[in-house]
């Protein structure tokens, strides 16, 4: 099985052109015969919480149908991230698509604090299954907190996506903790980060993976948009630029 992380410069707050730059890099996954791609936090609009409440929909939205479309097509499960709006509030969430099954939102169970004026978290974790193996989706801040791994080891993961928004402060820290959850729980662990401006931060790119022994197996570097392809049955990762059209 093979799967891609993304690593995007979202145009903030700009839905319409961060659709046709995600098409962009799932078309390139296609091409190398992805499985499934996931992409950086809060994606579909950039990690700017001020603009949440305005920009907010939820996996209904028709905008979206390109991606189921692309989806059931192409064999492909997409993950995608964008703020959602509840009976209890906005989230942070991931909209999953899956060939020819209704579509899915996981949102972010556990918040940082500065994200509490702007949203409220999720409730239960979701697993996807390929070819018998079982991906557990997590949202930046609680992909660090030792306790979300553990309950999706619980759940059966067999592979680990963490979808971030992190600046380089974040980023040095991501990159002692993530190899230490592969070794922990013996799975893969997948990080897509954005680049460019993030609310009052930069995103500092450096999408990696790391191999269920914890040892790195691809990274992308801190400026330019691609796609990292992990290959789980040989354990190689392979960097692919992005090319615009």
């Amino acid at each position: 099985m093979k799967i891609a992380a993304a690593q995007i410069r979202p145009i903030s707050g700009n839905i319409p052109e961060n659709i046709h730059l995600h098409t962009q890099c799932i078309n390139q996954a296609i091409a190398h015969q992805a499985d499934a791609i996931f992409f950086p936090e809060l994606s579909l609009t950039g990690y700017e919480p001020e603009l949440a409440k305005e920009l907010a929909s939820d996996q209904n939205d028709t905008r979206l149908d390109c991606f189921q479309e692309i989806s059931t097509r192409n064999n492909i499960i997409i993950g995608l991230g964008l703020p959602t709006r509840s009976n209890r509030g906005i989230m942070i969430s991931m909209i999953l698509f899956q060939p020819a099954i209704p579509r899915q939102t996981y949102s972010k169970q556990q918040l940082h604090a500065d994200e509490f004026p702007y949203f409220i978290h999720g409730e239960n974790q979701i697993l996807l299954t390929i070819n018998d193996e079982k991906i557990a989706p997590g949202i930046c801040y609680e992909t660090m907190q030792h306790s979300h791994a553990e309950h999706a080891y619980q759940m059966g993961m067999n592979i680990y996506v963490a979808c971030v928004a992190k600046s380089q402060n974040g980023i040095d820290k991501a990159l002692i903790h993530y190899p230490e959850v592969a070794k922990k729980f013996s799975v893969p662990v997948l990080m897509s980060n954005c680049i460019g401006p993030c609310d009052s931060f930069e995103s500092a790119g450096q999408t990696s993976v790391w191999t269920q022994h914890g040892h790195i197996a691809g990274q992308l570097d801190e400026k330019a948009e691609g796609i990292l392809i992990f290959d789980t049955e040989t354990e190689k990762a392979v960097a692919v630029s992005l090319q615009k059209f």
